[in-house]
């Protein structure tokens, strides 16, 4: 006793290639959200190492104090010219570039970065260009800590 074979119904003559043209935008679809979440960490974490540049490089120029004003009078104040040599020093040691202002008692820095795409550089998108600022103030002692 054999039972009769059933086959399955031949696919009408214009549903061929579509499964094709499904993968494929599927594909791309999955291309593109790759690109956009490995490509957007990349760039997330170029800001935040131009932002930590930019801050420690403000950092060593604010500790280019004026001794001499400070012995006498016992004020801080910033040695402007020593202040930008040591934030561009800090700069020129990472290797990216950047604009250091030094104005009163604050010294101000701004890094630029470029960051290359990974994924979305296949499809013609080169790069990305990223900018930090961080700022310093010259202080006397130890303050109170800050939240």
């Amino acid at each position: 006793m054999s039972h009769p074979t059933i086959l399955p119904p031949a696919p009408a003559r214009g549903a061929r290639g579509q499964v094709t043209a499904f993968v494929v935008i599927i594909v791309l679809a999955l291309w593109l959200f790759a690109g956009l979440v490995i490509d957007g960490g990349l760039t997330l974490a170029a800001k935040r190492r131009a932002i930590n540049e930019a801050e420690a490089a403000a950092r060593a120029g604010a500790q280019a104090i004026a001794i001499g004003t400070f012995r006498t009078s016992g004020q801080v104040m910033l040695d402007p010219v020593g202040a930008r040599a040591a934030a561009r020093a800090y700069l020129a040691a990472t290797g990216h570039p950047g604009t250091v202002q030094v104005t009163g008692e604050r010294v101000t820095v701004t890094v630029q970065l470029t960051q290359r795409l990974q994924i979305l550089g296949l499809a013609g998108l080169g790069s990305l260009h990223v900018t930090g600022r961080g700022t310093a103030v010259a202080e006397r002692g130890v303050g109170q800590a800050q939240p």
